[in-house]
C-alpha cells in the first residue's frame, strides 16, 4: 500500500483507493475435506492464522471447497461437535473469490452480502488461491494501520 494512504487522515480512508492485493495477507493455509476439525483448530493455532481453506481432493483436480475460520471452530465446539466434525461438514460454501486487482470497497461488498469474514484471493496468471483477505485487513485499512 502506498506511503500516502497511511499518511492520510483516517477519516478520509477510501476503500475504493486500495486494493485487495495491498490488504491481503498472502499464502493459504489449505486441507482436504475430511480433515478433523480439531486439527484444523491445531493448523489455526500452530499458523496462528483465522482460516483454513479446504479444497476437495481427488485425482482430476482440487476443487476449493469452502473455508473454515475461528468463528466456526468456536460454534462447532460450543455445541460440543469439535470431535465429531471435519473440515469439510463444516466449510462455509461456496468459497467467495476475489481478484488481487478488485477494490477493498467490492471486497467490504462481498463479505456483507454473503456474511462472511473471508474471501480466498485467486491468482492472475494461475487460477489457484494467493492469499486470504480477512474483515480484520480491512479494518487495518480502515484504521490507517501499515501491514
Amino acid at each position: 500500500m502506498t506511503q500516502q494512504l497511511f499518511e492520510a487522515d483516517r477519516s478520509t480512508i477510501s476503500l475504493d483507493r486500495v486494493t485487495v492485493a495491498d490488504a491481503m495477507h498472502p499464502g493459504v493455509v489449505t486441507c482436504p475435506l475430511e480433515t478433523p476439525l480439531a486439527t484444523v483448530a491445531w493448523m489455526m493455532a500452530v499458523y496462528r492464522i483465522h482460516s483454513v481453506v479446504v479444497f476437495r481432493d481427488d485425482l482430476e483436480s482440487q476443487e476449493l471447497w469452502g473455508v473454515v475460520s475461528d468463528l466456526d471452530l468456536v460454534a462447532a465446539a460450543s455445541a460440543g461437535e469439535l470431535e465429531d466434525r471435519t473440515a469439510g461438514g463444516t466449510a462455509v460454501t461456496p468459497v467467495v473469490l476475489v481478484k488481487p486487482e478488485d477494490t477493498l470497497a467490492h471486497a467490504a461488498q462481498l463479505m456483507s452480502e454473503h456474511e462472511i469474514t473471508h474471501l480466498v484471493v485467486l491468482g492472475a496468471e494461475l487460477p489457484h488461491p494467493i492469499g486470504i483477505l480477512s474483515t480484520l485487513d480491512v479494518a487495518r485499512v480502515l484504521g490507517g494501520v501499515r501491514p
